[in-house]
């Protein structure tokens, strides 16, 4: 990221979304683009061959330290513990009571006691404050942690490339030839062509994608060269509508300090066996007992688009639940949504109908991955 004016603050990339003619709307404090041409033809251009997007916005703090490891695991519902250098771990922050703070990658890097946190735009100051404190006690020695923690959000741009030819473009277009050699989930931190870049291979979309990180002005070279190379740029619009139609929950909508990782369906990612972390007691109690709402895929019978905040109902009008994102989704042509609702009708076939304005569309409960992804295996 980089500068700031009337608090709306910009991306190191800002003046290539302008020039492009982007549709341009705040989001996450930041000035971003939605779309350049349209949100289906930017869709199927990463479904079908190659996109990229600028994430710049996502926030990168680093934690260092003899007590590094201890103190990561302890904040993070998954388990870092055992994972080798060069792997990317999925996982999110919890309040005590189990609420979400953030959903979160972790990667861990290849010197003993280094880890790189990657976080949601919106929240990086949230993250950071709420980390700080957090280091304040080890519960084991009743002392803060050993360990240094650092918010260089502003110092790292991010593009993510993604789609089935995003290895192509890494390798053929920026030379990245160690991108090829990432499986699923792991990184590299390299000194390529004189600078420091970190790549990763993760993905938002549900395709084989890339995330690089480098300096403000090496993402511009790469952007520059990436456009040059024909890879068509993406908006946020269709960053939504491809992480919904691939099951992928976006922080605000699918979680939030109201919904934890269980009531969202993300328990596996939620390591209950591990010895403590913050939220645990919470977790364990609502695995155990179950929780009051769960997060549901409802297909409905219409090409209708149920859209955020829209309620779900029983077919006497009994509201049950809440749409949290809807489409009509572009892939497969079916109009889809999640929505958070009573656990009772939560299973799947459960006859529900979505509420758009006065009319009332029937629809049954499936399962939240829409799409199945392509990732790299």
């Amino acid at each position: 990221m980089t500068e700031t004016n009337n608090n709306i603050q910009k991306t190191c990339l800002h003046s290539r979304h302008v020039s492009l003619g982007a549709l341009m709307s705040p989001f996450a404090g930041f000035d971003m683009p939605i779309r350049y041409t349209s949100i289906i033809d930017e869709h199927n251009a990463v479904r079908g061959k190659v996109g990229m997007f600028d994430v710049s916005h996502m926030g990168e703090i680093f934690v260092e330290g003899d007590e590094a490891e201890e103190f990561v695991n302890h904040i993070f519902t998954n388990e870092i513990r055992g994972f080798a250098p060069g792997k990317v771990l999925y996982g999110m922050m919890c309040y005590p009571d189990g609420g979400t703070v953030d959903d979160l990658l972790v990667y861990r890097e290849s010197e003993p006691g280094h880890f790189l946190l990657v976080v949601n735009a919106a929240n990086i100051a949230k993250d950071h404050e709420w980390i700080l404190s957090a280091a304040k006690l080890n519960p084991r020695t009743g002392k803060p942690f050993d360990c240094v923690i650092r918010n260089e959000s502003p110092r790292w741009g991010q593009i993510a490339v993604q789609g089935p030819e995003s290895e192509k473009s890494m390798v053929e277009v920026l030379g990245i030839t160690e991108a090829a050699l990432l499986s699923f989930y792991t990184f590299t931190d390299i000194c390529h062509e004189g600078r420091r870049v970190i790549v990763s291979r993760t993905g938002y979309t549900g395709e084989d994608g890339f995330e690089i990180y480098a300096s403000l002005e090496d993402t511009v070279e790469y952007w520059d060269r990436l456009m040059d190379a024909g890879v068509v740029p993406c908006g946020l619009g269709c960053r939504d509508t491809l992480r919904f139609e691939a099951g992928l929950p976006l922080y605000g909508d699918e979680l939030s300090p109201e919904i934890s990782p269980v009531m969202a369906g993300l328990g596996m990612f939620c390591k209950l066996d591990k010895e403590e972390f913050i939220g645990k007691d919470a977790l364990v109690r609502q695995k155990a007992e179950g929780t009051a709402r769960k997060l549901v895929g409802i297909e409905i019978d219409d090409r209708a688009v149920p859209r955020a905040g829209y309620p779900v109902e029983l077919e006497d009008g009994t509201e049950v639940g809440v749409v949290t994102t809807g489409y009509h989704s572009i892939t497969l042509d079916r109009s889809v949504c999640f929505a958070l609702v009573d656990s009772a009708y939560s299973a799947l076939g459960t006859p529900l109908s979505i509420r758009i304005r006065k009319k009332v569309f029937p629809g049954r409960v499936v399962k939240k991955r829409f799409y199945v992804p392509n990732y790299k295996k």
